[in-house]
């Protein structure tokens, strides 16, 4: 169950950006659990925890947990199905 106390994706975005040298929330992901596409702007990022959870903003499946630790910061990869980062050729 979640409460209506999140934000957007951009707020995410320093952590992302440190964890994968890029900016990261103009990318686009698949969500594992409806399928729906979308930018990492748009996911819904809730902070009230020890970590951050990021959810998809249709199904409400947990995509990421972001956990910053002393001297890291630790990604779990969970119901995105894929990420897309666009590269140079």
């Amino acid at each position: 169950m979640t409460s209506d106390e999140h934000v957007d994706g951009n707020a995410i975005a320093g952590d992302l950006r440190e964890f994968f040298g890029v900016e990261m929330t103009t990318r686009s992901g698949g969500c594992g659990g409806c399928g729906v596409v979308n930018v990492l702007a748009a996911v819904r990022v809730y902070r009230s925890g020890p970590g951050v959870v990021v959810r998809c903003p249709n199904c409400e499946q947990v995509l990421l947990v972001i956990v910053n630790r002393p001297g890291s910061i630790r990604v779990g990869i969970e119901m995105l199905r894929w990420l897309e980062v666009a590269t140079e050729r």
